[in-house]
C-alpha cells in the first residue's frame, strides 16, 4: 500500500541530502549537472542515467536519494518501471510476425480477433493493425489513472481494459487523425497472443529481451508487484504536496502498453539493437521509423510504429520512446551513429516542467 513519506522527503527537495556521484565519470560533467538540477529543482527524488557517447563509452550517472524513508542512495542502474516503453517491445514483436508472414499491417483487427471490437463508432473490421501501432485509429483511451493510485494493489485482465474503452465513444474515424492511447497496444498485445497462441510476455522475453541480451529486463508475471533486484522507490505527489511511495503495485493495466522493468542501460540497448537492424528485417524496421506528425508530444516529434522521433538541437533525429508509470518516469534517444541517452526521475510526472528539463538534458547529452 502507498505510504506518506514526510522528513526525509523534504530534507531531498530543500537539497539537504546530496546527490550521489556518478558511477563512471570521475568528476560532474554536463548530464551530472542535469540530474543534480532535476533532484534540487524539479524536486524528484532521485534520477537515473546512462549515455553512450561518440566514443562508443557507456557512463551511467546517479542524483538524489533512492529511498525517502531510510535515506539511501539511488542505486546505480537500477530497475524502473518503464511505462510506455514497453510499447516499442509490443511493436518489435507485431512486426516481426509480419516479417514472418502472420500478420498483415494492413490487415484489420478483425482479421485475427473477429467481432471483438464494437462500440459507438467503433468497428474492428475498419481499423487497422497499422492504426494501432501508429495511434491512428480513433479508439478511446481506457486508463483511469486516478482508479490505479486509489487501487494500486487491483489485477486487471486485458478483455477488462477493453471493455471500459469499448464502453465509450469514438474520438474519430480511422486513419483520421492522430491521438495518443494506450487500448491501441492492448489490442496489439491480444493480437500477438491470438496469432501466437503463447502469452505476449512469454513472446517479448524470447523475441526481444533474449535476443538483444538485455539482462536486467523484464515483463512482470500476472499479479506480481514488486520490482526485483536493485532498484530506487518510486514515488508520487499527493494534492498536499507530500510524496506517497507507489514503488509497489500491480502493473497488469499498463499490460501491453506500459507494464515492464528495466534499467537506463538496458534501455540505451534495446534501442541501439532496433536501430542497428538486430530485432527486425530491413523492411519491418523502415516501416516502423515511417512516421506521422505527434506535435502533441513536443515540437517536431513524429510517431512511428512504436517509435518516436524527435529532432536535435545539433541536427538529425532521435529514437525512441519514453514512458510513464505512478512513481517513475523514463526519457531518452538514440541516434543512428549509435549514441544513446536515457534517463528516469523516481517521481511520476506533476509538472510538465520536469518532462522539459528531461527532454533538455538527453538532447544536451547527444549533442555534447
Amino acid at each position: 500500500m502507498a505510504a506518506t513519506v514526510t522528513a526525509v522527503a523534504a530534507a531531498a527537495a530543500a537539497g539537504v541530502l546530496a546527490p550521489a556521484a556518478a558511477s563512471a565519470a570521475p568528476r560532474p560533467d554536463a548530464v551530472q549537472q542535469r540530474l543534480d538540477a532535476l533532484v534540487r529543482e524539479d524536486r524528484v527524488p532521485a534520477a537515473l542515467a546512462t549515455v553512450k557517447g561518440r566514443d562508443g563509452r557507456s557512463r551511467a550517472y546517479t542524483a538524489g536519494v533512492g529511498d525517502l524513508a531510510t535515506g539511501a542512495k539511488a542505486p546505480v542502474d537500477g530497475r524502473i518501471r518503464i511505462g510506455s516503453n514497453t510499447k516499442a517491445f509490443t511493436s518489435v514483436v507485431v512486426l516481426q510476425l509480419v516479417g514472418e508472414g502472420r500478420v498483415g499491417l494492413d490487415a484489420s483487427v478483425d482479421t485475427y480477433l473477429p467481432c471483438l471490437v464494437r462500440g459507438d463508432g467503433i468497428d474492428g473490421r475498419n481499423i487497422t493493425v497499422r492504426q494501432l501501432l501508429q495511434h491512428t485509429s480513433g479508439l478511446p483511451e481506457y486508463v483511469d489513472t486516478e482508479g490505479v493510485l486509489a487501487h494500486p494493489d487491483r489485477y486487471y485482465e486485458p478483455r477488462e481494459l477493453l471493455d471500459a474503452a469499448l464502453a465509450q465513444k469514438a474520438h474519430f474515424a480511422p486513419g483520421t487523425r492522430w491521438e495518443y492511447n494506450n487500448t491501441n497496444y492492448l489490442l496489439a498485445g491480444l493480437i500477438v497472443q491470438k496469432v501466437t497462441g503463447r502469452p505476449l510476455g512469454e513472446e517479448i522475453t524470447q523475441r526481444v529481451v533474449d535476443r538483444a541480451g538485455l539482462r536486467r529486463t523484464y515483463f512482470p508475471a500476472p499479479g506480481d508487484m514488486t520490482i526485483h533486484g536493485a532498484h530506487p522507490q518510486g514515488y508520487v505527489r499527493a494534492a498536499d504536496g507530500s510524496l506517497r511511495d507507489y514503488t509497489e503495485l500491480d502493473p497488469s493495466w499498463g499490460w501491453a502498453a506500459g507494464a515492464m522493468v528495466s534499467t537506463t542501460t538496458d534501455l540505451t540497448r534495446f534501442y541501439e539493437a532496433l536501430l542497428g537492424g538486430r530485432l527486425l528485417p530491413a523492411a519491418q524496421l523502415a516501416q516502423m521509423r515511417t512516421t506521422v506528425p505527434a506535435e502533441a508530444l513536443g515540437p517536431g516529434v513524429r510517431y512511428g510504429l512504436g517509435l518516436v522521433s524527435r529532432p536535435l538541437s545539433c541536427g538529425g533525429l532521435s529514437w525512441g520512446h519514453g514512458g510513464a508509470l505512478p512513481g517513475y518516469e523514463t526519457f531518452g534517444g538514440t541516434t543512428d551513429d549509435g549514441r544513446s541517452a536515457s534517463i528516469a526521475v523516481t517521481a511520476f510526472p506533476d509538472d510538465e516542467n520536469i518532462g522539459k528539463h528531461a527532454d533538455r538534458a538527453v538532447d544536451e547529452a547527444l549533442c555534447r
